[in-house]
């Protein structure tokens, strides 16, 4: 049941999404959503320690402020509009301390929304993904930084792999799928299955007993890595959701030698919740 939400509004220049789309998520649960807006702390260069303007600090500073004042508002008119219950707060915080900051908070709720970084642009975005990801012990709707709608539900796609982070996700995403009007289990592999059995057939059977009708889809795929193929097939089938474990190895190890979760991140056009 999602009954309370949180949500990390983007504060930089380009669009705000996160707040909207969870809006429109708290409307379709009836449900109860918290705005947070991070007014980030200048990033003082080292070479300029004790040599930066004061004046320029205070310059950059009060524009943090504006922005996520002016975050807050939209997302305060978006609230009213739908009719959802609403709070919001700004906190004044360095970059690392929004993430420690929105992963501590997000413990209390039953989901948490956050926006896709845009690409070549300095914004937290990540560092919040990753910490509502590892420190809330909560779901996280990523939500694309080019997304247009709010929750859309007609075709949700399931990405199983029998690892313990795809297991929480399904199960944290019940509540979405008892609303969905298709779902897809999607098991990508590297080579064809050696016997009749049709792997993620026990998962259709865990969810056909939530009362869920689901189609087993299993892609092999040799060349193309796994992000790219999941992306690629919520394109075909039209897709509007996609549900998957998030960070299934370490961080360190994802970002050396990539993986599905940050190819996810990089490269997403539809909302994705992922839970580890």
């Amino acid at each position: 049941m999602i009954k309370d939400i949180v949500v990390s509004l983007s504060t930089g220049d380009g669009r705000e999404v996160a707040g909207s789309y969870a809006v429109s998520v708290a409307e379709a649960f009836e449900a109860h959503v918290l705005a947070i807006a991070f007014a980030l702390e200048p990033v003082i260069p080292p070479t300029f320690m004790g040599g930066f303007p004061a004046d320029l600090i205070e310059a950059q500073r009060a524009e943090g402020e504006k922005s996520a004042r002016g975050a807050i508002t939209g997302f305060e008119q978006a609230a009213r509009r739908a009719g959802v219950s609403a709070q919001s707060h700004v906190f004044t915080t360095s970059l690392a301390g929004a993430a420690d900051t929105f992963g501590r908070i997000a413990r209390r709720f039953d989901l948490c929304v956050v926006q896709q970084a845009e690409p070549d642009k300095v914004a937290p975005e990540d560092l919040i993904i990753e910490g509502a990801l590892f420190e809330s012990g909560r779901p996280v709707i990523v939500v694309p930084y080019i997304q247009r709608g709010g929750l859309k539900l007609d075709r949700v796609m399931l990405c199983w792999d029998g690892s313990r982070n795809a297991a929480r996700a399904i199960a944290d995403s019940m509540p979405l799928l008892a609303k969905a009007k298709a779902v897809d289990v999607v098991i990508v592999a590297s080579e064809a299955p050696k016997s009749d059995e049709l792997p993620g057939a026990d998962m259709a059977e865990h969810l056909a007993r939530h009362g869920l009708k689901v189609d087993i889809k299993r892609i092999v795929s040799k060349e193309t890595d796994v992000a790219s193929t999941i992306l690629s097939h919520a394109a075909d089938t039209s897709a509007d959701f996609i549900v998957m474990g998030g960070y299934g190895h370490s961080r360190l190890r994802e970002f050396v030698l990539g993986g599905a979760t940050r190819g996810i991140l990089g490269a997403m056009t539809v909302p994705v919740l992922m839970s580890h």
